[in-house]
């Protein structure tokens, strides 16, 4: 409920700069379909899949991949939006991709060996 409410928030706030900005495109009526899509596709379906994955994988797993989250957005600004990313950018990267490879690693099994009387 926080985060739908957040969502909502933040719709108040950026929806008049896009009302500005889009004017009369708005009142065309392919649009409305699409927008429904990217709302969906940005923020429903994963906030959606985070918390079913949240669920169903132990808490450090799945704080290291969201950890990994916005370094795949660099990437992915970079493959299919054709962004440039500076030096600092990249060793941002690196690092936040080491640190979660060394999380992996270091991460023990905390289910106890059952011992037998033998």
């Amino acid at each position: 409920q926080t985060a739908a409410l957040g969502v909502m928030i933040a719709a108040l706030f950026i929806a008049p700069i896009g009302i500005v900005h889009a004017g009369a495109a708005l009142l065309t009526p392919s649009l409305i379909p699409i927008a429904i899509g990217v709302a969906i596709l940005s923020t429903a379906l994963p906030y959606t899949l985070e918390m079913i994955a949240l669920t169903r994988m132990p808490t450090r797993t799945f704080g290291t991949l969201m950890s990994i989250e916005p370094a795949f957005g660099a990437l992915s600004g970079l493959l299919f939006l054709n962004e440039v990313l500076s030096f600092s950018q990249w060793m941002a990267i690196s690092c936040i991709i080491m640190a979660s490879v060394g999380a992996t690693l270091t991460m023990r099994n905390h289910s106890k060996p059952v011992l037998t009387d033998n």
